[in-house]
């Protein structure tokens, strides 16, 4: 396993803005979006690993940026295989501001898989309802643990040292192709990344 200092990491940075700040006691790269109203994905790449089969794991924290408007949910989440300039990638995230909700189903969408460009986070909600994503807790804001594990065309993501995975994909939409690492903020989102660690297996 492999541990990166995003400082002295190389970034391809995609309609969003970074800085290295300390939040929560850690050393963490910032991200918001440029333009919160653009349809262009907002993603960080790192550009000095390629990335097939194998895990990664990263400690991120997401909540509403003050601006944001009130359906914003402080998403955060790690893109893979990305291909060139972002054009396409596939993406666990998580929805913070989702896990102790009020409301059951708002739970259960706590956490998220989506494939850019042709599968983003609706068209599988309304084509699939409940398959590509799932209920775990989570704290807006607080530094969360998250390992996603791929290999070929299926991938799992845990949450927080868990065990069992809480959420499985058996079908990746981009089929097995090598590509990039990302740091992915949705919307309205203020994130922070820190602590990434890449194992990638041939």
């Amino acid at each position: 396993m492999s541990t990166y200092n995003l400082e002295f990491l190389s970034l391809n940075l995609r309609n969003v803005q970074s800085e290295f700040v300390t939040y929560r006691n850690r050393s963490a790269i910032r991200l918001i979006e440029l333009n919160m109203m653009s349809n262009e994905e907002s993603i960080a790449i790192l550009t000095d690993l390629n990335f097939k089969n194998g895990m990664i794991e990263a400690e991120v924290a997401g909540s509403p940026r003050l601006d944001a408007p009130m359906d914003m949910r402080g998403f955060v989440g790690i893109a893979f295989r990305v291909q060139p300039n972002g054009s396409g990638f596939e993406c666990f995230f998580i929805r913070p501001t989702n896990g102790r909700a009020n409301d059951q189903l708002r739970r259960n969408h706590s956490t998220q898989y989506i494939s850019h460009p042709d599968y983003p986070w609706y068209r599988l909600r309304e084509e699939h309802p409940g398959v590509y994503e799932s209920y775990t807790d989570l704290i807006p804001g607080e530094w969360t643990r998250i390992k996603i594990v791929v290999s070929g065309i299926h991938a799992q993501l845990f949450v927080n040292d868990s065990e069992q995975p809480c959420l499985i994909v058996n079908d990746l939409k981009l089929g097995e192709i090598e590509g990039k690492i990302a740091l992915w903020v949705g919307a309205g989102t203020e994130a922070y990344f820190s602590n990434v660690q890449i194992k990638p297996i041939d």
